[in-house]
């Protein structure tokens, strides 16, 4: 049997990691690191880089270096989130014939699968080297908020870069695996993951072995990159107000002060000041112009504090939904690098009324539960079951613009459910099925995932036809939806790729480049 392996396919860093000797381990990449940055830096020719080397060159060479693509997975060009980025980001975003946010380099279009598609390479690329031979098959971890397009999206880049992708996991999930494989206790647990681009919380019961999610919630817009923009948008503003130069235009000066603050953020969860000094960050008619300052936690924390306050209501109804309080929870487990700022953990605390657990580090946790999820599936691991849950309702689009529900959220999966709907005009032979998800009670307001017609329904008087509609959610997290009128037979289905999927032909051609291109 082929090996698999885990990989936390991260916004900021990536890590692949296994079962070796019955133990999950992290992996080394070729620079000897256990974390890779999810960076990808091309050249003027065909070739490219992945990791720290991708990473040093985006300051001389911005446009051609791509970083957080995770949060475009799946996202419509002019969806807010979008926009939001598009503000953001040294590279150029463009909207393809489906109106999805793909990045344009060296005059090419790639869409986001491709670019994560070298990250899950490199990861790929580290584990044969490490056992010497071919590895065609992972596990994947996501944000447990992610929706079914972006899932989709995720296992087509497994696919691009050549992976069988044999289960798709929840990032907060596969935190849980790791701890209660590590220290096999039963306990009720709380998972607060806040990584380089999203944000999510979720409720778990481990006992005997059983890992049962009973609640999650999140903020797919909430993350480390946020962290970073505040940090840099006071650059800037000091830069100005010193110089009386807007350099926000500038790609280059913007990169050096993306990384600077970045740096500044990391350092301050250890130390209470740090130097930021950017020597001739920009040029006028005095001379070279350079930003030098001492900042401070406190200041990071003033800057940040509306960021922070966002963690609360996702963690406050994770725990309405599971029906608990913080005096019911044994541990909360933090997950990713921005857990380790001392104002967010003051945060955990006074939201769950307890100190959070440190036992696990937080850039590699999930990667170990991909790799628990992982000796699972190639039988390596016993006597462990995973329960995981849908993070929002499911449902369709019905009369006057209202959102019908099949599956609520929080559902354990796999799940199925099944409810007859009708006709609201006369002789009517078609319907068509509109596929939402997300919580509010007007289908408009919810993310589109899919949608198909089911044809042939006998012309009768509205609300006489009877359709029944299924859905079906897989391991995954991945929906497969049918409709069969219940008089004739006649059925549809299709399993939702929510517009953001790539065609059989756009997969076979992003596979086939990605082999082709050179990967350092």
């Amino acid at each position: 049997m082929s090996r698999i392996i885990g990989i936390d396919l991260g916004t900021t860093n990536s890590v692949v990691a296994v079962i070796d000797g019955g133990e999950p381990i992290v992996l080394p990449n070729s620079e000897g690191a256990r974390t890779t940055p999810s960076v990808v830096g091309f050249t003027e020719g065909e070739e490219l880089f992945v990791g720290q080397q991708a990473k040093r060159q985006a300051i001389i060479n911005p446009e051609r270096t791509v970083s957080g693509i995770k949060r475009l997975m799946g996202r419509k060009y002019r969806a807010p989130e979008a926009q939001h980025l598009r503000e953001r980001l040294p590279y150029r975003l463009v909207e393809n014939i489906n109106g999805d946010a793909w990045v344009s380099v060296n005059g090419r279009n790639f869409s986001p699968q491709e670019i994560s598609a070298q990250v899950l390479r490199k990861m790929k690329v580290t584990a044969e080297d490490y056992f010497g031979e071919e590895i065609t098959e992972a596990v994947i971890t996501v944000p447990a908020y992610f929706d079914d397009a972006q899932r989709q999206a995720t296992k087509e880049a497994g696919q691009i870069a050549g992976l069988t992708v044999r289960r798709i996991v929840n990032e907060p999930t596969a935190a849980a695996l790791a701890y209660g494989y590590s220290s096999g206790k039963d306990a009720r647990i709380v998972v607060f993951d806040l990584g380089g681009g999203t944000f999510d919380v979720s409720i778990l019961e481990c006992s005997g072995g059983v890992f049962e999610v009973i609640a999650t919630s999140g903020d797919n817009n909430l993350g480390g990159e946020d962290f970073d923009r505040v940090v840099l948008d006071y650059l800037l503003e000091v830069f100005r107000k010193d110089t009386g130069l807007d350099i926000s235009a500038d790609k280059m000066a913007l990169q050096r002060l993306r990384e600077a603050a970045e740096i500044a953020k990391c350092e301050l969860s250890t130390i209470s000041d740090t130097n930021i000094n950017l020597p001739f960050l920009a040029v006028d008619d005095t001379g070279p112009r350079h930003l030098s300052l001492l900042m401070g936690r406190s200041l990071l924390n003033d800057l940040c504090f509306e960021l922070i306050e966002r963690l609360e209501a996702p963690c406050r109804k994770a725990m309405s939904d599971a029906g608990i309080t913080p005096e019911e929870i044994d541990d909360v487990l933090l997950v990713g690098g921005m857990t380790r700022m001392p104002a967010i953990q003051r945060k955990v605390e006074a939201i769950f009324k307890r100190a959070p657990h440190k036992g696990i580090n937080p850039d590699e946790a999930v990667g170990l539960g991909a790799a628990v999820q992982s000796g699972i599936l190639g039988g390596e691991v016993r006597e462990v079951v995973l329960l995981d849950v849908t993070p929002m309702a499911l449902g369709i689009r019905v009369e006057n613009d209202r959102f019908s529900a099949l599956i609520e959220r929080n559902s354990t999966i796999p799940t199925r459910a099944s409810k007859v709907f009708t006709t609201t005009q006369d002789d009517q032979d078609l319907v068509t099925i509109s596929v939402h998800q997300g919580e509010s009670s007007r289908a408009s307001e919810n993310r589109l995932l899919g949608m198909f017609n089911l044809t042939g329904i006998p012309r009768r008087k509205a609300g006489e036809p009877r359709v029944e509609v299924s859905f079906d959610i897989d391991t995954d997290g991945i929906l497969h939806v049918s409709a069969v009128d219940t008089k004739t037979g006649l059925s549809q289905s299709i399993v939702i790729t929510g517009h953001s999927g790539l065609s059989q032909e756009e997969l076979e051609r992003a596979t086939a480049r990605a082999r082709s291109v050179g990967l350092r």
